[in-house]
């Protein structure tokens, strides 16, 4: 095997729907300014029957069920999250508890909103060593747990829910070797720290995003071989449709399927790009095969990307 390949996606979300009207009556906002701002038309709040490891399971469950695989055949599970209570077992171990794994190896990522990314890297990397053959690959995150419902400038973002991917050992890669880094000293624009609130200087995140995010996007295609002209599908980060938008335009990918998930879930962090990906392979708006940049960008301030072939 000289590589891996995603072979199939799930997604869960809460059953709760918060929409802009509703939130009006929480906080001095209205459905107009949280449009114009974010595009966000409402988002998914997880209540307390539905805990950050069962919304990373149910979506892995159904990654499971479309992959055609057994839970027996699955020997790693990597969850990216940063909105996990509890230090130790892990989210990774909490699946695969609900999920009866007989003994995979169970790691959390937390690098906030790029986590998917760095973990659907790590799995390829494990998988291309010969570590691993099979690989669930996760998303999950309750950020409405860690928001100042007060604050009109970051409640009206956040979303909760899971996405998810198998990984498996392919003859060619079907994944490109990730391109990542980050900027420290834009390590405080993002924050959530000890019982506090998420904080964000919102601004800031724009100004980067719309700057930098189309030349990193254009490395990831080169180092995958590809041109923006080659590509099927975009699924950038869902932080905001005012970045996904001009970022996406200067990308300058004519053909390509843009991952607006954004309007209907909000920000789910580390959940957002698994969540967008799994609707659009969901609904067969990319055909099976077509290259697809994924693009993460958040608390760090990190980054990480590369281009997977739509299962």
């Amino acid at each position: 095997m000289r590589g891996s390949a995603v072979v199939a996606a799930g997604h869960f979300q809460p059953a709760r729907v918060l929409t802009n009207d509703e939130l009006a009556t929480m906080v001095e906002t209205n459905d107009e300014w949280i449009r114009s701002r974010v595009g966000i038309r409402e988002r998914r709040i997880a209540g307390p029957e539905e805990p950050l490891d069962l919304l990373a399971a149910e979506a892995a469950r159904s990654a499971l069920a479309n992959s055609g695989l057994a839970a027996e055949d699955i020997d790693l599970v990597v969850v990216a999250t940063c909105t996990a209570v509890d230090r130790s077992p892990n989210i990774a171990a909490r699946v695969a508890r609900r999920l009866g794994l007989p003994s995979p190896a169970v790691l959390d990522v937390n690098t906030a909103c790029s986590g998917f990314s760095h973990a659907l890297a790590l799995a390829d990397a494990m998988i291309r060593v010969g570590s691993a053959r099979h690989a669930i690959v996760v998303g999950a995150e309750r950020l409405s747990d860690f928001t100042d419902w007060t604050d009109r400038t970051t409640c009206v973002l956040v979303g909760d829910g899971a996405g998810a991917v198998v990984v498996s050992a392919a003859e060619e890669a079907e994944i490109s070797p990730v391109v990542w880094g980050s900027f420290p000293e834009m390590g405080d624009a993002v924050v959530i720290e000890g019982d506090q609130k998420f904080t964000q200087a919102g601004q800031s995140v724009y100004r980067w995003a719309t700057t930098k995010l189309p030349e990193i996007a254009r490395q990831i295609c080169e180092t995958a071989g590809l041109t923006p002209d080659d590509l099927g599908g975009i699924v950038l980060h869902q932080a905001n449709l005012r970045i996904i938008e001009p970022v996406t335009q200067k990308i300058g990918a004519a053909k390509a399927v843009i991952a607006r998930d954004v309007t209907e879930s909000g920000n789910t962090s580390a959940a957002s790009i698994p969540i967008a990906l799994s609707k659009l392979v969901e609904r067969h708006e990319i055909p099976a095969g077509s290259p697809v940049l994924l693009l993460g960008f958040g608390g760090g301030l990190a980054y990480a990307g590369q281009i997977i072939r739509c299962p």
